[in-house]
């Protein structure tokens, strides 16, 4: 299964394709963040500034550059200008533990990082250079910087990115991906699911995640604008909501989780509205709430190996299954089984991806290229390769894909690909573990939590010390809601884990009783929301994710607390607080009267 119909991208680059839609429309706005916005005119000159200063401290062909910098206007003119001066970027998220961007910025062999002067100092060492982008754009004379300096010595098959994804060995891998295939991408989805002048496109995603690039980059090449949203206000259904009804957007690609947010918020859609979705498996109520609202509904999928998405949908109103469709352009499905052999049509097989989006590998790590990124003995190009995608699906006769899981044991949560073998790799680095096996749960549906489970020694560290442990090591997304200590890790006959007979983590409502009594109104009303909210017992000595929160139910939350009570809990307290010391910042009248007796939240382990 294949779509051929766009010319091949070997040497166009992104930044040549924003460059042409620059000079067509130099005076329509191209870019808005908060009170800030850039036309096309002015997003080429911060763009050639950035860019002159970087080739004038030595950046070219090849040159690998950390981004790390908060979602703004600066982040967007960073990207662009390293490939205009030719380099690679590598996203540094600065919302990751230390240690995660130290292995980052060390694999990469960066040799500068772009920042902000209020992030500096968190810059992981390593012998580069860090460079303040709003002390470039402030101090650097205005550049002659030629505009075709790397043109004729980059090419489609430089590097665009290397993006860090999870590992099933405890360290995040490079994936690396090649300027043509992010144009030929993009030149793909201008045509469809389509974007054109005068649209208006809202960016949520973090720049950690490969579909970033569809939100930061569609736009600009199709003479549209983006708005770029702050993390907070990706993470806030009700500012969302304001951002899309204030802001004029049409266009919107969020994960299923992200699009619950707004639905949640109240959202009523536009049928001149288009709705991307992908990231995760789109459930089939959530389909059906979506193109009841919009104009346009797509399902997108593939891996970041493949550059952003290789298949698209378009999901109809009275869908009664969910598809992922067909290859985009220059793109190639397969469903193959174990021998390499094309299946028949309607029997399940492995996804295998060839054609152009295919990356280049994983950086550094040959072995795990060879066995991902394989010969394409269906392609006549020379040197043609397929990557094996790990997740199972079958081809049904009228030529759309169904995708129906993983083969091995990643999944994906909330939109984020996790190698649960990387988190396993992380708890059993921590003193006293002896085994530790992570799963992902759906134990209440649509609520899937990452729980571990680890075998320790006599009088060795619990959960919290645990907690703490792996907290120190891998981005929130990736810690467990839920660590259960057994006396040993069920098997198999075969010696394998026997995954099903893993115990759900128990309630913690049924072993001791908490009198709240005494506790103030605030305090009782905070553990009554969320005790509601997790869907377990808690305690007023307990911190909201070690209960067993995660960043959605954080969210939501935070908004339950805002309309019952006029105050908005900020999430970073959330995440470092307990809950008595949070209960002190709201209102001590005014709460709403709760009754938390005989209720899962007077009970406690």
């Amino acid at each position: 299964m294949a779509d051929a119909s766009l010319p091949a991208a070997t040497e166009c680059r992104v930044e040549h394709l924003v460059r042409a839609q620059a000079i067509r429309t130099p005076d329509a706005l191209a870019a808005e963040s908060g009170n800030a916005s850039l036309t096309y005119r002015e997003l080429l000159a911060a763009t050639d500034r950035v860019a002159a200063a970087l080739r004038a401290r030595g950046v070219g062909r090849g040159t690998m550059v950390g981004i790390h910098l908060e979602r703004s206007l600066d982040m967007l003119v960073a990207l662009l200008a390293v490939m205009q001066a030719g380099g690679t970027y590598i996203p540094l998220d600065p919302d990751f533990p230390p240690d995660r961007l130290q292995h980052m910025v060390s694999d990469s062999s960066l040799s500068f990082v772009l920042t902000q002067s209020s992030l500096a100092a968190d810059v992981p060492g390593g012998g580069h250079q860090v460079l303040a982008v709003e002390e470039v754009m402030r101090r650097e004379a205005t550049s002659n910087f030629p505009v075709d300096a790397c043109r004729d010595a980059a090419s489609g098959c430089d590097l665009a990115y290397v993006l860090y994804t999870s590992g099933s060995t405890g360290l995040p891998k490079g994936v690396a991906i090649e300027h043509r295939s992010v144009v030929n991408f993009l030149r793909s989805m201008q045509r469809e699911p389509g974007m054109g002048e005068g649209d208006r496109l809202l960016a949520v995603t973090t720049l950690s995640f490969d579909i970033a690039g569809l939100e930061l980059y569609l736009p600009l090449i199709a003479g549209g604008t983006v708005v770029i949203a702050t993390r907070d206000q990706a993470m806030d259904g009700d500012a969302l909501r304001a951002l899309v009804e204030s802001r004029g957007i049409n266009i919107l690609q969020a994960t299923p989780s992200s699009w619950r947010l707004l639905l949640d918020a109240g959202w009523q859609g536009d049928p001149g509205f288009k709705a991307l979705c992908g990231g995760e498996p789109m459930p089939l109520d959530l389909a059906h709430a979506l193109a009841a609202r919009c104009g346009e509904l797509w399902n997108l999928y593939g891996p970041t190996e493949t550059t952003i998405w290789s298949t698209l949908w378009r999901v109809p109103a009275d869908c009664r299954q969910i598809l992922v469709g067909k290859p985009i352009a220059n793109t190639r499905i397969h469903v193959l089984d174990k021998s390499g052999r094309r299946v028949p049509v309607g029997i399940p097989g492995e996804i295998c991806i060839g054609g152009d989006g295919v990356g280049r590998g994983y950086l550094h790590r040959d072995e795990l290229t060879a066995e991902r990124f394989v010969p394409d003995p269906f392609s006549d190009v020379p040197g043609a390769r397929l990557y094996r995608t790990g997740d199972q699906g079958r081809l049904l006769p009228d030529g759309n894909l169904e995708c129906r899981g993983r083969l091995d044991s990643q999944v994906k949560i909330r939109g984020y690909r996790i190698e649960l073998g990387e988190i396993e790799q992380v708890l059993l680095s921590a003193e006293g573990v002896a085994r530790a096996v992570v799963i992902a749960r759906e134990d209440a549906p649509g609520d899937v939590r990452l729980v571990g489970y680890v075998v320790v020694g006599a009088g060795e560290a619990g959960p919290h010390a645990l907690f703490e442990h792996v907290r120190g090591k891998l981005p929130g997304y990736m810690v467990p809601q839920h660590l259960v200590v057994l006396d040993a890790i069920p098997l198999l006959p075969n010696g394998k884990v026997d995954r099903k007979a893993l115990p759900a983590p128990a309630s913690r409502g049924t072993t001791r009783g908490i009198d709240l009594s005494a506790a103030s109104p605030a305090l009782r009303y905070l553990v009554a929301t969320c005790a509601e909210v997790i869907g377990d017992a808690v305690a007023p000595d307990d911190n909201f994710f070690d209960a067993g929160g995660h960043s959605m139910l954080a969210i939501k939350l935070i908004n339950r607390v805002q309309r019952d009570t006029g105050m908005r809990l900020n999430l970073l307290a959330l995440a470092s607080s307990t809950l008595s010391q949070l209960a002190e910042a709201l209102p001590q009248d005014g709460v709403p009267e709760t009754s938390i007796a005989g209720s899962a939240a007077a009970t406690h382990a």
